[in-house]
């Protein structure tokens, strides 16, 4: 009985690193892809500093795809905000 159990399993692990071999043999083979460089557009915009019309400004780019990833303080009176696409 023992004898029978012994060669059902390694039947079973026979059978199943044949099927394993077959996939790696007929698979796809794994080819790596040198990522693409991404090319960004950058937007520098200067705003008056009020609450409303910078929300505004950020409202109008965000829906236009723009990114903030940024904001300078130019000569210290108009924020400048720095968007990236």
């Amino acid at each position: 009985m023992q004898n029978a159990r012994l060669t059902l399993a390694w039947l079973i692990a026979g059978v199943s690193l044949g099927a394993l071999g077959f996939l790696l043999l007929m698979g796809q083979p794994f080819t790596a892809k040198a990522q693409e460089q991404k090319q960004f557009q950058y937007r520098i915009v200067e705003v008056l500093p009020d609450t409303h019309n910078m929300q505004t400004k950020l409202n109008e780019f965000g829906a236009s795809g723009w990114e903030l990833v940024a904001v300078s303080m130019g000569n210290m009176t108009e924020p400048r905000l720095i968007f990236k696409k």
